[in-house]
């Protein structure tokens, strides 16, 4: 037997395809009560009877060609089911076009969710990566960074022209209390561009202020750079800031292992670059949030690992923070010195949840090492709680922390992890 178009190779590759199941209500109305001769021999075993002979019709190519259609669909009748399926084993062609179309049909299931894997996105990317490596890879600690600034990207390329003029109520701590400033979303992506422009300059690149400009801290740049705006901020400022976070993401890239130690001033402190894209990833989280909260967009925290570096960065500059706000008599004295990199009184903080952890804070000295044979005190918190403490979203009197232990220490140390927030 030869195709339908004569070629022999075609009948040896063509594949044996079964025909479509059929369900039980193609044969009978199985709920329809029986009759009373059936009845009687429901119980008796059953008989092996030859099954009527199917009058297979003699069709040309063209019209069991047409049939394939409706074969799949399990339309056709006995007669013609049977000839499709006669036809199916000399033909390649039309064997192949059956395949297709049965592959088809399992898509029409009412059952089916045709709503994209949400996972979909990621293992594509995993496969591609693991396919054809990045030749220069973005280091580890840069990642949080990258991650926090794509998925603000991806939140700002969702919302309309007119949620960009939403406004959005920034809140820090300051000095013991609670500052509040209003603004839009396009004037919270100006300050995320201007203070980004702290690392920009610490690497050699483009100031988003200029050429020139005199050392100013994040709210000094944030102040000066919406100043200097001809017209109130707009969706324009996005272009900017997002082609600034890619630039300084493949620039750290390309620089190699040192450039990690580099050091970022933010005028009235320091951190070393890994720190200061740390710092910025938290930033963006942060803020991100106050834009989703304004527009009603739905906005998860960072990945798990990603918390847990931020909360890392927050409680390392807490021994700090404590020593400055003593400094100031905003804190109570120390009261027990003891030589650099010894044990001193610790605070153990013990954040829960995504990004959780254990840290000893040392209470006297940012010199003294926390311990948890020193612990005087213990506070222990969610994780995004914590970080909305540290953003001064929340005031220290608002954590709803597990306390235990020396109740000077923990007010302090709560009110200088309020402290680290700024606008």
């Amino acid at each position: 037997m030869t195709g339908a178009n004569g070629d022999a190779d075609d009948v040896a590759r063509a594949p044996w395809i079964p025909g479509p199941r059929r369900s039980a209500d193609d044969h009978a109305d199985l709920t329809a009560p029986l009759p009373e001769a059936a009845e009687a021999q429901v119980d008796e075993p059953e008989r092996d009877e030859e099954e009527p002979e199917v009058q297979v019709p003699d069709l040309s190519h063209n019209v069991l060609k047409s049939l394939l259609g409706a074969w799949a669909l399990s339309a056709c009748s006995a007669g013609e089911t049977r000839a499709v399926e006669i036809h199916l084993t000399g033909c390649a062609p039309c064997a192949d076009e059956a395949l297709r179309l049965r592959d088809a049909v399992t898509l029409l299931h009412e059952d089916r969710d045709l709503d994209l894997d949400p996972l979909l996105r990621s293992r594509v990317l995993e496969n591609c990566l693991g396919r054809r490596p990045a030749r220069i890879p973005v280091p580890d600690w840069v990642t949080p960074y990258d991650a926090e600034t794509a998925r603000l990207d991806a939140l700002l390329r969702d919302i309309g022209e007119s949620e960009w003029h939403a406004p959005v109520r920034l809140k820090w701590y300051e000095e013991d209390r609670v500052v509040r400033r209003k603004a839009t979303v396009a004037a919270v992506i100006g300050h995320l561009f201007a203070v980004d422009g702290l690392v920009s300059s610490a690497l050699g690149l483009d100031d988003p202020l200029g050429a020139g400009v005199p050392e100013l801290s994040p709210t000094e740049r944030t102040e000066a750079f919406w100043a200097a705006l001809d017209r109130p901020p707009n969706r324009s400022l996005r272009d900017p800031w997002r082609d600034q976070s890619h630039t300084l993401i493949r620039t750290v890239a390309f620089a190699g292992r040192g450039v990690a130690d580099l050091t970022v001033s933010y005028k009235d402190f320091a951190l070393p670059l890994r720190d200061s894209l740390l710092e910025r990833a938290f930033e963006c989280w942060l803020h991100a949030d106050d834009i989703a909260t304004a527009v009603a967009y739905p906005y998860a925290p960072p990945s798990a690992p990603h918390l847990h570096d931020m909360i890392d960065l927050a409680a390392r500059q807490l021994p700090a923070a404590l020593a400055n706000r003593r400094r100031t008599g905003l804190a109570g004295p120390a009261k027990e010195l003891v030589a650099a990199g010894a044990a001193g009184r610790s605070l153990h903080l013990e954040v829960e949840g995504a990004g959780g952890g254990h840290w000893y804070i040392p209470l006297d000295s940012p010199a003294a090492l926390g311990s948890p044979d020193r612990a005087v005190a213990q506070v222990a918190l969610d994780g995004v709680e914590f970080c909305q403490l540290v953003a001064g979203h929340i005031t220290p009197e608002e954590a709803a922390a597990g306390q235990d232990g020396d109740r000077e220490a923990i007010r302090d140390v709560l009110a200088a992890t309020a402290s680290l927030s700024r606008l």
